[in-house]
């Protein structure tokens, strides 16, 4: 690949700096200027679509920024704002002449607020709530004004606090009326107000809500300890991170201690659970699970659950994370091997869950693809998964995700497979060059993808290798979370009509490339300590057909729905994603040899349609949006308690679809088997993969499918792959 040119350019202009050999410098003194200076300078040489700094740019910023200073609205009043919005449309001019008037404004008011919001919740909790009252809560946070006085404040704080607690409160009523549930004491009604009035275990409800109220306290008192901690420098990055977010969802700022990292993961050769992370709001929120990890061992723990808080082995109660910077929760994650953490999550239905996960080392072994066969009417069918577009990057002629799908394919042959099923659900992507090659297993020679650069011109990565590995049937298999990488291929065999797409309505739509530049290279004789990096986009994908795959994602040709069905969970549900757009196709010749393409196509959607399962997944998909979506709570316990029953009986109903299990039997390729005589690890590990393959009602459409699939023609040459 010949690579970004334009970033090239930048890349040399960062090379010659420390040697005089460009007029430009960045050299100023005070480290905040420098940084915006280093940082304006790489977006508008190097991003993929570099933002004009205007007066639409400043105003996006200054809402933004303030947004996540405040996302609750409780600590700027609108006086605040009102002197903000001086600022509003200098924001660009400011980062033009590295001006730190607006952040030194807000900072310095920000810390102000807080501090007189730390007496102001200490005071509010002093005070028993009335559950008995008849009022609500909204937590749609961005309609809400400003408050305009301390009385107004004040009463926010209240109907915030009120809302923590009666969780709480409810917390710990169930919890006593569960231990003490032989008690034939009579259930009371609810009020916090009745000193009389007692639980089953005979403590008043006076003195729960004192608990609760007390827990809340606690939660919020940790929460400061950290918001304390945070340095100038912390709030800075913040500012930074808004005015390059502008650019895209995936163009960054990490500080110096976390430069090295492209995610913030919990994954890799250390100690901890294998999950990555990400902020939303105030809330810490799943992104990915680790295949082969603690929690993808445990498999309780999902992707959009969010982690409210989080408890040592050691302690009675947990430290609450909602709010706390993202690096802080994750050092209350990680931890030591064989050690246990328990979580406490609000699961993607709204439901609250403790769940505990032995630490371990994330072992990268079950990031690697895996294959299994299965038989179904007579015939034999493989399955490969494949989690990562992995390889090393120090030679590609190591282990790598292309080399590792040829060699099962070739296994998978010489056992009879008749038909394949690749499976890309959760693959988040990787490897461009592995793609390609992937690919090329599949057609004789073509293009594979576009790349495309800002001011040149396209380039198209090819097979150029005529044999097949693989030219039997072939179905994809892809969800929401099939990313990047995933995608190209997904695109690829969709656009040649090489294998039939099944899942999602369409993937998760991440159609650029980003690259981290570590910033300190760019400064000679650096006096001002370490300048961390930045991550920017370069570059954009195009389908051999000529449309972007950004956004819009590969749309399946068998849609089926799935949980995320209806939650905004993709690219296009993220903040300033570049836009989709196409360009000219590059020729190429669509497969020849299926002769009932269409038609199994139409006859999988039929069964779709009529399949039972999938109608109650469809239905679980838009509960669990209509619970995700909610916005208005009661704050009266009897309304709130009546409400979560409600919640926990209609999930009841959608617990029958873990009972789902088909007559399929998957089996290990023999290499695979003689490696489990000695190794039991192994052999659990594949149990547990063929027990949830045979409960996959996706898998067994995509077993059907192709079962339906006819060539034209005999396959041969299996061994040799090539194609006559």
């Amino acid at each position: 690949m010949r690579g970004n040119y334009k970033f090239f350019l930048l890349a040399l202009l960062i090379a010659f700096a420390s040697c005089s050999f460009t007029s430009k410098t960045f050299d100023n003194p005070d480290k905040d200027k420098l940084l915006i200076q280093l940082i304006t300078y790489v977006l508008d040489q190097g991003h993929f679509d570099p933002q004009e700094l205007n007066d639409e740019f400043s105003e996006n910023v200054f809402y933004d920024y303030l947004n996540q200073l405040d996302p609750f609205k409780r600590y700027f009043y609108q006086s605040d704002i009102e002197e903000f919005e001086a600022y509003k449309n200098q924001i660009d001019d400011q980062l033009k002449s590295y001006d730190l008037s607006f952040f030194n404004l807000t900072h310095d008011r920000l810390l102000k607020r807080i501090s007189e919001s730390k007496d102001l919740y200490a005071e509010l909790l002093e005070k028993p709530f009335d559950f008995t009252k008849d009022e609500t809560y909204t937590s749609e946070y961005e309609s809400l004004a400003y408050v305009k006085n301390k009385k107004e404040m004040k009463e926010r704080w209240r109907q915030q606090l009120k809302f923590s607690t009666i969780a709480n409160y409810d917390e710990v009523v169930s919890q006593r009326d569960s231990d003490v549930a032989s008690n034939e004491l009579p259930e009371s009604v609810f009020s916090a107000t009745n000193e009389k009035q007692t639980t089953k275990d005979n403590k008043s409800m006076a003195e729960l809500e004192k608990e609760a109220r007390e827990a809340t306290k606690r939660s919020l008192d940790e929460l400061y300890d950290f918001i304390d901690d945070r340095q100038r420098k912390d709030w800075f990055a913040v500012y930074i991170n808004a005015v390059v977010e502008e650019f895209d969802p995936h163009t960054f700022y990490f500080a110096p201690e976390d430069k090295d990292r492209f995610d913030v993961a919990m994954s890799g050769n250390f100690e901890g659970i294998g999950a990555r992370l990400q902020k939303k709001m105030d809330a810490i929120v799943v992104n990915e699970i680790i295949s082969g990890g603690p929690a993808w061992r445990a498999n309780e723990l999902e992707v959009g659950d969010q982690i409210l808080k989080v408890k040592q082995e050691d302690e009675e109660e947990g430290v609450n994370v909602v709010g706390m910077r993202l690096d802080d929760a994750i050092k209350f994650i990680k931890g030591p091997k064989g050690t246990v953490v328990t979580l406490t999550l609000k699961k993607v239905d709204g439901t609250i869950e403790d769940i505990s996960i032995t630490r371990d080392i994330v072992e990268l072994e079950e990031t690697y693809a895996k294959s299994s066969t299965v038989e179904k009417e007579g015939k034999t069918f493989g399955v490969i998964n494949l989690p990562k577009f992995y390889v090393d990057f120090q030679s590609y002629d190591n282990r790598n995700a292309a080399s590792d799908i040829k060699k099962e394919i070739e296994r998978l042959k010489e056992v009879g497979m008749e038909g394949l099923v690749l499976d890309l659900r959760n693959n988040g992507g990787g490897s461009l060059q592995t793609v390609v090659d992937i690919v090329g297993l599949f057609i004789e020679e073509g293009p594979v993808v576009q790349v495309k650069t800002t001011g040149e011109p396209k380039e198209v990565l090819r097979d150029r290798d005529r044999a097949i590995v693989w030219d039997g049937p072939l179905v994809i298999l892809v969800n929401e979370l099939s990313a990047s990488a995933s995608e190209i291929l997904a695109a690829a065999m969709q656009d040649y009509k090489r294998g039939i797409v099944i899942g999602s309505k369409q993937t998760y739509g991440k159609g650029t490339v980003q690259n981290v530049l570590d910033l300190n290279r760019m400064v000679r004789n650096n006096s001002n300590g370490d300048m961390g990096a930045l991550k920017f986009t370069t570059q954009k994908f195009y389908r051999i057909n000529g449309g972007s795959t950004q956004l819009e994602g590969v749309k399946s040709d068998v849609i089926v729905p799935d949980r995320y069905s209806y939650i905004n969970i993709g690219e296009k549900d993220q903040e300033n994603p570049l836009p989709w757009d196409k360009i000219d196709p590059v020729d190429y010749e669509q497969w020849g040899n299926y002769f009932d393409y269409e038609e199994t196509i139409n006859k999988s959607k039929a069964r779709m349609a009529a399949n039972e399962q999938l109608k109650l997944i469809d239905a679980n998909a838009k509960w669990v949006k209509k619970i995700r979506d909610r916005e208005v709570y009661s704050l009266n316990y009897n309304d709130y308690r009546a409400e979560m029953e409600l919640n926990e009986q209609e999930a009841k109903r959608f617990e029958k679809l873990s009972d789902y299990k088909t007559d399929l039997t998957f089996n290990s390729l023999p290499y695979e088997i003689n490696l489990m005589q000695q190794d039991s690890v192994l052999k659990e590990k594949r149990k547990r993969w063929h027990e949830n393959l045979s409960r996959d009602v996706y898998i067994e459409e995509a077993l059907n499918v192709l079962n339906d699939l006819r060539m034209t023609y005999a396959i041969k040459n299996n061994v040799a792959g090539v194609k006559n």
